[in-house]
């Protein structure tokens, strides 16, 4: 670790992240994020203990979440983008390039990704108000020249993987979820998660209006 004269203070790897500047995530009312793609800081499990902290301490806070269109590259990163916005965070789509990730937090604090080196990434915590406050104007400049994803994704075919596809096909051949899963060599549980999913992406209800938007999509014949 180490700090300017500005108060700026450099961490390496997500773990220290969490250590030093964790308060920020679960005490914050405002927190707005961009990045290039879905492949952003993700310590396994930190996501769900900020969600949880925050429940039992306090309402959540108000979300932005802007990307670059390669958020939505693959059927995962497009699913994901779909169920954030579902919980409540306002999502946008800019075609202009994004940096790896910054994160802005009441205003008042900004956290900037490095590239991974050697498998770790490097993130400065900046609290210099007139750094901060240039970062904010930029944010606010390209949030406002952003898409909204439900927009954005308006008219496009979702990022379907090939077993994705065979999975619709299934669903329009009629065949029963035992015996989908078994000629796609999976478990019934984990064939009927993957039909969820494939319905979240859709947008989609029920199975026989997924296989309708699939249709309109070109996505099965």
């Amino acid at each position: 670790m180490s700090v300017d004269l500005d108060r700026n203070v450099v961490l390496r790897g997500e773990a220290e992240l969490v250590e030093r500047a964790g308060r920020l995530f679960f005490a914050c009312e405002e927190f707005a994020c961009a990045a290039a793609d879905m492949n952003t800081w993700a310590l396994p499990g930190l996501r769900e203990r900020i969600v949880a902290e925050r429940r039992r301490v306090r309402p959540a806070p108000s979300v932005r979440k802007l990307y670059t269109p390669a958020a939505l590259a693959d059927e995962e990163s497009e699913r994901r983008l779909v169920e954030i916005a579902a919980a409540g965070a306002r999502v946008r789509i800019c075609p202009a390039p994004l940096p790896h990730e910054t994160i802005i937090v009441d205003r008042r604090v900004a956290i900037l990704a490095g590239p991974a080196e050697g498998g770790v990434r490097e993130y400065t915590v900046v609290r210099s108000p007139g750094v901060v406050r240039g970062l904010v104007s930029l944010y606010r400049a390209t949030w406002d020249t952003a898409v909204e994803l439900a927009d954005h994704r308006r008219g496009r075919p979702p990022a379907l993987s090939e077993e994705s596809r065979r999975i619709l096909r299934l669903l329009g051949g009629g065949l029963k979820d035992e015996a989908a899963a078994r000629r796609l060599g999976m478990s019934l549980r984990t064939y009927r998660r993957r039909v969820a999913e494939i319905l979240t992406l859709l947008e989609a209800d029920t199975r026989f209006q997924a296989g309708i938007r699939a249709r309109e999509h070109g996505l099965i014949g």
